[in-house]
Protein backbone atom coordinates (compact mmCIF):
# COMPACT_ATOMS: atom_id res chain seq x y z
CA UNK A 1 0.00 0.00 0.00
CA UNK A 2 2.54 2.44 0.60
CA UNK A 3 4.77 1.22 -1.84
CA UNK A 4 1.83 2.19 -4.27
CA UNK A 5 1.23 5.72 -2.63
CA UNK A 6 5.23 6.19 -3.29
CA UNK A 7 4.28 5.28 -6.86
CA UNK A 8 1.50 7.39 -7.75
CA UNK A 9 3.09 10.56 -6.05
CA UNK A 10 6.02 10.05 -8.29
CA UNK A 11 4.34 9.16 -10.99
CA UNK A 12 1.88 12.60 -10.43
CA UNK A 13 5.27 14.81 -10.45
CA UNK A 14 6.34 12.53 -13.67
CA UNK A 15 3.43 13.35 -14.99
CA UNK A 16 3.85 17.18 -14.55
CA UNK A 17 7.05 17.42 -15.96
CA UNK A 18 6.36 15.78 -19.04
CA UNK A 19 3.29 17.86 -19.38
CA UNK A 20 5.41 20.86 -19.22
CA UNK A 21 7.99 19.71 -21.67
CA UNK A 22 5.66 18.65 -23.82
CA UNK A 23 3.49 22.11 -23.69
CA UNK A 24 6.44 24.22 -23.10
CA UNK A 25 6.68 24.97 -27.32
CA UNK A 26 3.64 25.93 -28.01
CA UNK A 27 3.27 28.47 -24.92
CA UNK A 28 3.10 31.24 -27.10
CA UNK A 29 1.48 29.36 -30.15
CA UNK A 30 -1.33 28.06 -28.89
CA UNK A 31 -2.79 30.06 -25.51
CA UNK A 32 -5.33 26.42 -24.69
CA UNK A 33 -1.78 24.68 -24.32
CA UNK A 34 -0.10 28.06 -22.87
CA UNK A 35 -2.60 27.67 -19.78
CA UNK A 36 -1.56 23.89 -19.77
CA UNK A 37 2.07 24.63 -19.75
CA UNK A 38 1.42 27.02 -16.88
CA UNK A 39 -0.87 24.20 -14.84
CA UNK A 40 1.96 22.02 -15.50
CA UNK A 41 4.92 24.45 -14.55
CA UNK A 42 2.80 25.07 -11.04
CA UNK A 43 2.19 21.58 -10.42
CA UNK A 44 5.77 20.83 -10.62
CA UNK A 45 6.30 23.40 -8.16
CA UNK A 46 3.51 22.87 -5.72
CA UNK A 47 4.60 18.92 -6.07
CA UNK A 48 8.45 19.75 -5.54
CA UNK A 49 7.58 21.38 -2.80
CA UNK A 50 5.48 18.93 -1.26
CA UNK A 51 7.80 16.70 -1.21
CA UNK A 52 10.52 18.66 0.07
CA UNK A 53 8.02 19.67 3.00
CA UNK A 54 7.37 15.57 3.51
CA UNK A 55 11.18 14.65 3.19
CA UNK A 56 12.26 17.34 5.64
CA UNK A 57 9.97 15.76 8.50
CA UNK A 58 11.79 12.84 8.38
CA UNK A 59 15.58 13.52 6.65
CA UNK A 60 17.35 15.93 5.00
CA UNK A 61 16.30 16.06 1.26
CA UNK A 62 18.91 14.91 -1.27
CA UNK A 63 21.01 14.24 2.25
CA UNK A 64 21.89 18.13 1.89
CA UNK A 65 22.02 19.22 5.74
CA UNK A 66 19.49 22.00 4.77
CA UNK A 67 18.44 23.62 8.16
CA UNK A 68 14.92 22.99 9.60
CA UNK A 69 14.73 19.72 7.35
CA UNK A 70 14.78 16.44 9.78
CA UNK A 71 12.55 17.37 12.26
CA UNK A 72 12.22 14.06 13.64
CA UNK A 73 15.61 13.01 14.45
CA UNK A 74 16.67 16.48 15.55
CA UNK A 75 13.32 16.55 17.93
CA UNK A 76 13.64 12.79 18.74
CA UNK A 77 14.07 13.52 22.67
CA UNK A 78 11.62 16.50 23.08
CA UNK A 79 9.19 13.98 20.59
CA UNK A 80 9.66 11.13 23.21
CA UNK A 81 9.46 12.79 26.29
CA UNK A 82 5.86 15.06 25.04
CA UNK A 83 4.45 11.55 24.20
CA UNK A 84 5.46 10.17 27.58
CA UNK A 85 4.08 12.56 29.06
CA UNK A 86 0.97 12.76 27.07
CA UNK A 87 0.47 8.63 27.51
CA UNK A 88 0.99 8.51 31.08
CA UNK A 89 -0.48 11.77 32.39
CA UNK A 90 -3.48 12.48 29.82
CA UNK A 91 -4.27 9.09 27.79
CA UNK A 92 -3.37 6.61 30.53
CA UNK A 93 -3.71 8.83 33.84
CA UNK A 94 -4.27 7.01 37.21
CA UNK A 95 -7.33 8.47 37.56
CA UNK A 96 -9.06 7.77 33.72
CA UNK A 97 -7.65 4.26 34.52
CA UNK A 98 -9.55 3.47 38.27
CA UNK A 99 -12.61 5.49 36.87
CA UNK A 100 -12.93 3.19 33.66
CA UNK A 101 -12.18 0.10 36.12
CA UNK A 102 -15.07 1.56 38.25
CA UNK A 103 -17.47 0.72 35.56
CA UNK A 104 -16.28 -2.81 35.13
CA UNK A 105 -17.91 -5.51 37.32
CA UNK A 106 -14.79 -7.73 37.50
CA UNK A 107 -16.88 -10.05 39.87
CA UNK A 108 -19.95 -10.86 37.98
CA UNK A 109 -17.43 -11.43 34.91
CA UNK A 110 -15.34 -13.79 36.77
CA UNK A 111 -18.57 -15.45 37.59
CA UNK A 112 -19.61 -16.02 34.27
CA UNK A 113 -15.97 -17.08 32.80
CA UNK A 114 -16.03 -19.62 35.94
CA UNK A 115 -19.90 -20.68 35.13
CA UNK A 116 -18.58 -21.20 31.59
CA UNK A 117 -15.21 -22.95 31.83
CA UNK A 118 -16.02 -25.50 35.12
CA UNK A 119 -17.14 -28.32 32.91
CA UNK A 120 -14.14 -27.66 30.16
CA UNK A 121 -11.97 -30.71 29.97
CA UNK A 122 -8.87 -28.00 30.14
CA UNK A 123 -10.36 -26.76 33.40
CA UNK A 124 -10.72 -30.40 34.78
CA UNK A 125 -7.29 -31.80 33.51
CA UNK A 126 -6.31 -28.45 35.49
CA UNK A 127 -7.38 -28.81 38.77
CA UNK A 128 -6.54 -32.25 38.93
CA UNK A 129 -3.27 -31.63 38.00
CA UNK A 130 -3.35 -28.97 40.79
CA UNK A 131 -4.50 -31.13 43.29
CA UNK A 132 -2.30 -34.31 42.44
CA UNK A 133 0.82 -31.42 42.42
CA UNK A 134 -0.59 -30.50 46.22
CA UNK A 135 -0.49 -34.04 47.31
CA UNK A 136 2.71 -35.49 46.18
CA UNK A 137 4.46 -32.08 48.01
CA UNK A 138 2.94 -32.81 50.72
CA UNK A 139 6.46 -33.48 52.69
CA UNK A 140 5.10 -36.40 55.35
CA UNK A 141 8.68 -36.31 56.99
CA UNK A 142 7.46 -32.48 58.57
CA UNK A 143 3.82 -33.38 59.37
CA UNK A 144 3.84 -36.66 61.00
CA UNK A 145 5.79 -35.51 63.84
CA UNK A 146 3.75 -32.40 64.02
CA UNK A 147 0.47 -34.45 63.81
CA UNK A 148 1.83 -37.37 66.72
CA UNK A 149 2.89 -34.11 68.62
CA UNK A 150 -1.02 -33.50 68.51
CA UNK A 151 -2.30 -36.60 69.33
CA UNK A 152 -0.28 -36.53 72.50
CA UNK A 153 -1.20 -33.59 73.57
CA UNK A 154 -4.88 -34.17 73.13
CA UNK A 155 -4.51 -37.32 74.32
CA UNK A 156 -2.21 -36.28 77.71
CA UNK A 157 -4.75 -32.77 78.22
CA UNK A 158 -7.82 -35.19 78.58
CA UNK A 159 -8.76 -35.30 82.27
CA UNK A 160 -9.06 -39.10 83.45
CA UNK A 161 -11.90 -38.27 85.80
CA UNK A 162 -14.36 -36.91 82.73
CA UNK A 163 -13.21 -40.22 80.87
CA UNK A 164 -14.28 -42.33 83.41
CA UNK A 165 -17.36 -40.29 83.99
CA UNK A 166 -18.33 -40.71 80.24
CA UNK A 167 -17.50 -44.37 80.62
CA UNK A 168 -19.78 -45.01 83.45
CA UNK A 169 -22.33 -43.10 81.37
CA UNK A 170 -21.89 -45.12 79.01
CA UNK A 171 -22.09 -48.39 80.31
CA UNK A 172 -25.42 -47.27 82.34
CA UNK A 173 -27.26 -45.86 79.02
CA UNK A 174 -26.74 -48.87 77.05
CA UNK A 175 -26.78 -51.21 79.79
CA UNK A 176 -23.48 -53.38 79.29
CA UNK A 177 -24.20 -53.76 83.45
CA UNK A 178 -26.79 -56.19 83.01
CA UNK A 179 -25.44 -57.96 80.08
CA UNK A 180 -22.30 -58.26 81.73
CA UNK A 181 -24.00 -59.56 85.10
CA UNK A 182 -25.54 -62.08 82.65
CA UNK A 183 -22.46 -63.00 80.62
CA UNK A 184 -20.59 -63.75 83.97
CA UNK A 185 -23.76 -66.00 85.18
CA UNK A 186 -24.02 -67.80 82.25
CA UNK A 187 -20.02 -68.59 82.47
CA UNK A 188 -20.70 -69.54 86.06
CA UNK A 189 -23.56 -71.46 85.46
CA UNK A 190 -21.63 -73.58 83.04
CA UNK A 191 -18.67 -73.92 85.47
CA UNK A 192 -20.81 -75.22 88.50
CA UNK A 193 -22.78 -77.86 85.71
CA UNK A 194 -19.41 -79.15 85.03
CA UNK A 195 -18.44 -82.56 86.78
CA UNK A 196 -15.18 -81.65 87.65
CA UNK A 197 -16.15 -78.61 89.44
CA UNK A 198 -18.79 -80.73 92.01
CA UNK A 199 -15.57 -82.46 92.95
CA UNK A 200 -13.40 -79.40 93.07
CA UNK A 201 -16.57 -77.82 95.12
CA UNK A 202 -16.87 -80.65 97.75
CA UNK A 203 -12.83 -81.03 98.15
CA UNK A 204 -12.80 -77.17 98.84
CA UNK A 205 -15.12 -77.58 101.22
CA UNK A 206 -14.12 -80.25 103.13
CA UNK A 207 -10.59 -79.01 103.40
CA UNK A 208 -12.41 -75.68 104.86
CA UNK A 209 -14.42 -77.52 107.21
CA UNK A 210 -11.06 -79.24 108.39
CA UNK A 211 -10.18 -75.77 109.06
CA UNK A 212 -12.27 -74.81 111.41
CA UNK A 213 -11.96 -75.36 115.10
CA UNK A 214 -15.64 -74.81 117.61
CA UNK A 215 -16.26 -74.92 120.91
CA UNK A 216 -17.96 -78.17 122.74
CA UNK A 217 -21.45 -78.77 121.01
CA UNK A 218 -20.54 -77.06 118.17
CA UNK A 219 -17.27 -78.88 117.29
CA UNK A 220 -19.16 -81.93 118.01
CA UNK A 221 -22.08 -81.56 116.03
CA UNK A 222 -19.72 -80.00 113.00
CA UNK A 223 -17.67 -83.54 113.05
CA UNK A 224 -21.45 -85.51 112.94
CA UNK A 225 -22.12 -83.39 109.63
CA UNK A 226 -18.88 -84.79 108.34
CA UNK A 227 -18.93 -88.01 109.06
CA UNK A 228 -22.02 -88.16 107.47
CA UNK A 229 -21.09 -86.23 104.08
CA UNK A 230 -18.06 -86.90 102.02
CA UNK A 231 -16.79 -84.70 98.92
CA UNK A 232 -19.49 -85.79 96.96
CA UNK A 233 -21.96 -85.55 98.51
CA UNK A 234 -21.05 -81.77 99.77
CA UNK A 235 -19.87 -80.65 96.22
CA UNK A 236 -23.43 -81.42 94.95
CA UNK A 237 -24.78 -79.77 97.99
CA UNK A 238 -22.73 -76.40 96.84
CA UNK A 239 -23.30 -76.83 93.40
CA UNK A 240 -27.04 -77.09 93.57
CA UNK A 241 -27.01 -74.35 96.07
CA UNK A 242 -25.14 -72.15 93.86
CA UNK A 243 -26.96 -72.92 90.58
CA UNK A 244 -29.82 -71.90 92.68
CA UNK A 245 -28.50 -68.54 93.21
CA UNK A 246 -27.60 -68.52 89.79
CA UNK A 247 -30.52 -69.50 88.27
CA UNK A 248 -32.34 -66.55 90.68
CA UNK A 249 -29.95 -63.71 89.62
CA UNK A 250 -30.69 -64.48 86.32
CA UNK A 251 -34.40 -63.38 86.36
CA UNK A 252 -34.58 -59.93 85.72
CA UNK A 253 -37.45 -59.16 88.43
CA UNK A 254 -34.92 -60.70 90.91
CA UNK A 255 -34.69 -58.91 94.02
CA UNK A 256 -31.32 -60.32 94.77
CA UNK A 257 -30.32 -59.26 91.24
CA UNK A 258 -31.67 -55.27 91.58
CA UNK A 259 -29.59 -55.31 94.80
CA UNK A 260 -26.40 -56.70 93.03
CA UNK A 261 -26.78 -53.91 90.04
CA UNK A 262 -27.36 -51.50 92.55
CA UNK A 263 -23.84 -52.06 94.23
CA UNK A 264 -22.51 -51.97 91.00
CA UNK A 265 -23.80 -49.07 90.19
CA UNK A 266 -22.91 -47.30 93.23
CA UNK A 267 -19.26 -48.81 92.83
CA UNK A 268 -19.40 -47.65 88.58
CA UNK A 269 -20.49 -44.58 90.17
CA UNK A 270 -17.18 -43.97 92.70
CA UNK A 271 -14.81 -44.82 90.24
CA UNK A 272 -14.58 -41.03 89.32
CA UNK A 273 -13.98 -40.10 92.61
CA UNK A 274 -11.14 -42.85 92.87
CA UNK A 275 -8.23 -40.76 93.64
CA UNK A 276 -5.71 -44.22 94.22
CA UNK A 277 -7.76 -45.43 90.72
CA UNK A 278 -7.51 -42.17 88.65
CA UNK A 279 -3.86 -41.99 89.85
CA UNK A 280 -3.29 -45.01 88.82
CA UNK A 281 -4.85 -44.50 85.18
CA UNK A 282 -3.03 -41.28 84.94
CA UNK A 283 0.58 -42.88 85.38
CA UNK A 284 -0.32 -45.28 82.79
CA UNK A 285 -1.35 -42.75 80.24
CA UNK A 286 1.89 -40.87 81.07
CA UNK A 287 3.93 -44.08 80.39
CA UNK A 288 2.45 -45.29 77.27
CA UNK A 289 2.49 -42.00 75.63
CA UNK A 290 6.25 -41.62 76.20
CA UNK A 291 6.72 -44.60 74.91
CA UNK A 292 4.39 -44.58 72.11
CA UNK A 293 6.18 -43.69 68.79
CA UNK A 294 3.58 -44.33 65.71
CA UNK A 295 5.96 -41.73 63.23
CA UNK A 296 6.73 -45.08 60.92
CA UNK A 297 3.61 -46.46 60.83
CA UNK A 298 1.63 -42.52 60.16
CA UNK A 299 4.23 -42.25 57.60
CA UNK A 300 3.64 -45.79 55.50
CA UNK A 301 -0.36 -45.07 56.02
CA UNK A 302 -0.32 -41.78 54.66
CA UNK A 303 2.13 -42.64 52.19
CA UNK A 304 -0.46 -45.45 51.07
CA UNK A 305 -3.37 -43.17 51.19
CA UNK A 306 -1.71 -40.29 49.03
CA UNK A 307 -1.26 -43.30 45.81
CA UNK A 308 -5.28 -44.08 46.62
CA UNK A 309 -5.64 -40.36 46.88
CA UNK A 310 -3.48 -39.66 43.16
CA UNK A 311 -5.56 -42.72 41.61
CA UNK A 312 -9.04 -41.58 42.99
CA UNK A 313 -8.89 -38.45 41.73
CA UNK A 314 -7.59 -39.42 38.10
CA UNK A 315 -10.74 -41.12 38.60
CA UNK A 316 -13.74 -39.76 36.25
CA UNK A 317 -16.23 -40.42 38.94
CA UNK A 318 -14.01 -37.84 41.35
CA UNK A 319 -14.00 -35.08 39.35
CA UNK A 320 -17.63 -35.57 37.26
CA UNK A 321 -19.57 -36.90 40.91
CA UNK A 322 -17.56 -35.21 43.39
CA UNK A 323 -15.32 -31.95 42.79
CA UNK A 324 -17.45 -30.42 39.40
CA UNK A 325 -20.66 -30.77 41.54
CA UNK A 326 -18.88 -29.38 44.88
CA UNK A 327 -17.42 -26.11 43.28
CA UNK A 328 -20.62 -25.46 41.17
CA UNK A 329 -22.24 -25.39 44.40
CA UNK A 330 -20.46 -23.18 45.38
CA UNK A 331 -20.15 -20.88 42.88
CA UNK A 332 -24.05 -20.17 42.82
CA UNK A 333 -23.96 -20.16 46.87
CA UNK A 334 -21.53 -17.40 46.45
CA UNK A 335 -23.17 -15.65 43.32
CA UNK A 336 -26.55 -15.71 45.54
CA UNK A 337 -24.83 -13.67 48.00
CA UNK A 338 -24.57 -9.73 47.58
CA UNK A 339 -22.27 -8.99 50.44
CA UNK A 340 -19.74 -11.55 49.26
CA UNK A 341 -19.68 -10.09 45.92
CA UNK A 342 -19.76 -6.98 47.26
CA UNK A 343 -16.46 -7.92 49.17
CA UNK A 344 -14.78 -9.10 46.94
CA UNK A 345 -15.36 -6.44 43.97
CA UNK A 346 -14.04 -4.02 46.78
CA UNK A 347 -11.30 -5.83 47.37
CA UNK A 348 -10.17 -6.50 43.55
CA UNK A 349 -10.61 -2.59 42.76
CA UNK A 350 -8.51 -1.99 45.99
CA UNK A 351 -5.85 -4.50 44.90
CA UNK A 352 -6.05 -3.35 41.05
CA UNK A 353 -5.69 0.84 42.19
CA UNK A 354 -3.03 -0.17 44.40
CA UNK A 355 -1.03 -2.14 41.95
CA UNK A 356 -1.82 1.06 39.34
CA UNK A 357 -0.55 3.28 42.24
CA UNK A 358 2.55 1.68 42.72
CA UNK A 359 3.28 0.79 38.53
CA UNK A 360 1.97 3.65 36.96
CA UNK A 361 5.10 5.49 36.68
CA UNK A 362 6.18 1.82 34.80
CA UNK A 363 3.85 2.61 31.95
CA UNK A 364 6.04 5.95 30.64
CA UNK A 365 9.17 4.23 31.09
CA UNK A 366 7.82 1.12 29.10
CA UNK A 367 7.31 3.77 25.96
CA UNK A 368 10.18 5.39 26.82
CA UNK A 369 12.08 2.49 26.74
CA UNK A 370 10.39 0.75 23.46
CA UNK A 371 11.09 3.89 21.62
CA UNK A 372 14.93 4.23 22.90
CA UNK A 373 15.19 0.52 21.26
CA UNK A 374 14.51 2.03 18.00
CA UNK A 375 17.39 3.85 16.12
CA UNK A 376 16.61 6.89 14.03
CA UNK A 377 15.60 4.60 10.42
CA UNK A 378 13.78 2.10 12.05
CA UNK A 379 12.44 4.97 14.14
CA UNK A 380 11.54 6.59 10.74
CA UNK A 381 10.42 3.49 8.94
CA UNK A 382 8.26 3.13 11.58
CA UNK A 383 6.22 6.03 11.22
CA UNK A 384 6.28 6.15 7.38
CA UNK A 385 4.56 2.37 7.74
CA UNK A 386 1.99 3.70 9.90
CA UNK A 387 0.98 7.15 8.10
CA UNK A 388 3.52 6.72 4.89
CA UNK A 389 0.05 6.54 2.62
CA UNK A 390 -1.35 9.60 3.89
CA UNK A 391 2.01 11.53 3.67
CA UNK A 392 2.58 10.81 -0.13
CA UNK A 393 -1.04 12.05 -0.77
CA UNK A 394 0.29 15.40 0.47
CA UNK A 395 2.43 15.15 -2.85
CA UNK A 396 -0.05 14.56 -4.77
CA UNK A 397 -2.13 16.69 -3.57
CA UNK A 398 0.65 19.33 -4.15
CA UNK A 399 0.95 18.44 -7.96
CA UNK A 400 -2.72 18.69 -8.57
CA UNK A 401 -3.35 21.91 -6.48
CA UNK A 402 -0.71 23.41 -8.35
CA UNK A 403 -1.67 22.27 -11.67
CA UNK A 404 -5.57 23.71 -10.88
CA UNK A 405 -3.99 26.78 -9.51
CA UNK A 406 -1.04 27.37 -12.39
CA UNK A 407 -3.89 26.53 -14.59
CA UNK A 408 -5.90 29.30 -13.00
CA UNK A 409 -3.42 31.90 -12.71
CA UNK A 410 -1.95 31.85 -16.48
CA UNK A 411 -5.53 32.34 -17.64
CA UNK A 412 -6.08 35.35 -15.48
CA UNK A 413 -3.00 36.70 -16.95
CA UNK A 414 -3.95 35.98 -20.49
CA UNK A 415 -7.41 37.44 -19.86
CA UNK A 416 -5.28 40.83 -18.94
CA UNK A 417 -2.68 40.56 -21.15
Amino acid sequence: MIKNSKYLARTSLAIMGVGFVSTLPFEHSNPLLGILQGGFEAGIVGGLADWFAVTALFRHPLGVPIPHTSLLTKNRKRMTKALVNTIENDWLSKESIVNKLKNIRLTEKLLLIAKKEIYSDSFKKGIVSIIEQLILHLDFKKIVPIIVKQIKGYVGSYQVNSLLSNFVRLVLDRQYDHKALDYLLDQAEEWVSKEESKIQLGSAAVKALNKIELDGFLQFALKSFQSLVNEEKLGKIIQKLIKNIITDLKHTDSENREKLLASIHSGLNNLKENERLIHEIEGLKETFLAKWDPNEQLENILQNLTKKSIDFIHDAKFSDDYLLPLLNDLLHKFSEDDNKIAAIENWLHTQITNFIDVNHSKIGKLVQENLDKLDDEMLIDMIENNVGKDLQWIRVNGAICGFIIGICITGIKLLIQ
